[in-house]
């Protein structure tokens, strides 16, 4: 099947040649005719199957022009609402349509002053219900409401604020959900909320005979001179490395650049400019390099990503399967690298009660001692979290120095 056969509006067939889209992957196939056809669809797959475009062509196509604020697209993090609306606008960039994305970060008067001429909105739920307290926005005209990563959502506490929102749209509307997973919290708003869901789940997109998983059992005092050799060693196309805290990240993403590995970092404590920042700079290929903070990285589309390092073991096997599941699609092999230091043996000894994933010991190799420092300069951080006055002071002042003005 191709997209010749799935619309007929020639519109969105033109911008979908311009993005060179031509055939549909097995979510899109399954639940577009559904979508079209008016009824309640359920898309269980994981980040990067395609089901942004999924749901975003049927929703195009019964948009009418003539009405206002016709969709609602909620979504966990900043960057997914960044993405989404992007690829809403590329798909409506032949139609007079306007899609609003509302996100917190940047500033409110902004988003208000666009409301009243959008046709589809796509928001996070923090800042959505922001909106509605102050009345600035209004469900009541909604026809259908997208959950895009429902299971993320549960994971960052936002299902309070999905109800809420949920219960201020009209109860006709068409209502779609995609979630990776389909923990019981996520089935209880399909049972309240949605009419008679259909469920269409695709095959894990990962294609776990391409994923090789390796692990070192590594001193912690040399995780980073290891972590430096492997990315020095390996010519990856993309790479993402994990770890656990803000100041990890920061730390980790310093050091490697002062040993001349180009790498940015991304965590919860940037702006919105600064975030936006470093994935065009990772997209446009300027930086291969990206150390990240596991809710960062929720909600990044980063295609053709071919390793993964794990510099600090996450706590459970389902949240290392979030991070090992960016890499090895559409027929690529990819690579999987954990440093396990007596920090994480627990840690890790919870990811491998999870049976189904093989993980292989390497030795040690020989790597060089680099520098590493352990205090970033006030000019590093301040770039970081301009507003982190308390952390800029901890990081620049000696031990028995670290004291705060009131």
């Amino acid at each position: 099947m191709t997209f010749e056969n799935l619309t007929t509006d020639p519109f969105l067939k033109k911008a979908l040649a311009e993005m060179g889209i031509t055939e549909p992957t097995p979510i899109q196939e399954r639940t577009i005719p559904l979508i079209q056809e008016g009824k309640d669809v359920i898309g269980q797959s994981s980040t990067g199957s395609g089901k942004t475009i999924a749901f975003a062509l049927p929703i195009i196509e019964k948009l009418k022009t003539s009405e206002g604020l016709q969709t609602i697209i909620l979504v966990p993090t900043r960057e997914l609402c960044e993405q989404v609306a992007e690829e809403f606008k590329k798909l409506v960039r032949y139609k007079q349509m306007n899609v609003l994305k509302v996100y917190g970060g940047v500033s409110l008067e902004g988003q208000i002053r666009n409301v009243p001429k959008a046709h589809i909105v796509v928001g996070t739920p923090g800042r959505v219900c922001d909106l509605l307290e102050r009345r600035a926005l209004r469900l009541d005209t909604i026809k259908i409401l997208v959950l895009d990563e429902a299971d993320r959502m549960l994971d960052m506490g936002f299902l309070p604020d999905v109800e809420r929102i949920l219960k201020m749209t009209p109860n006709k509307r068409q209502t779609l959900m995609f979630s990776a997973t389909m923990p019981k919290e996520i089935q209880h708003i399909a049972h309240r909320h949605m009419h008679q869901p259909q469920l269409i789940k695709t095959k894990e997109y990962v294609e776990k005979e391409l994923l090789k998983q390796y692990y070192y059992d590594v001193p912690i005092r040399d995780r980073f001179h290891l972590l430096a050799h492997l990315l020095k060693q390996e010519t990856a196309e993309y790479a993402i490395v994990f770890c656990g805290t803000r100041k990890s990240v920061d730390l980790v993403a310093y050091n490697l650049n002062k040993n001349d590995i180009l790498a940015r970092a991304i965590h919860g404590g940037l702006t919105q400019s600064r975030r936006k920042q470093v994935m065009e700079s990772f997209h446009s290929k300027k930086t291969t390099i990206l150390v990240a903070s596991d809710i960062a990285a929720r909600g990044l589309d980063i295609k053709m990503l071919s390793h993964v390092y794990n510099f600090d073991v996450p706590k459970t096997a389902k949240e290392y399967i979030h991070r090992i599941g960016r890499t090895a699609r559409a027929g690529e092999e990819g690579i999987a690298v954990t440093l396990v230091s007596e920090k994480d043996y627990d840690n890790f000894r919870r990811v491998m009660e999870d049976r189904s994933l093989k993980i292989e010991k390497l030795p040690l190799p020989k790597f060089e001692i680099l520098r590493f420092e352990a205090f970033m300069p006030r000019k590093f951080v301040g770039n970081y979290r301009p507003q982190a006055f308390r952390q800029r002071r901890q990081f620049d002042r000696p031990p028995h120095r670290q004291r705060y003005r009131r």
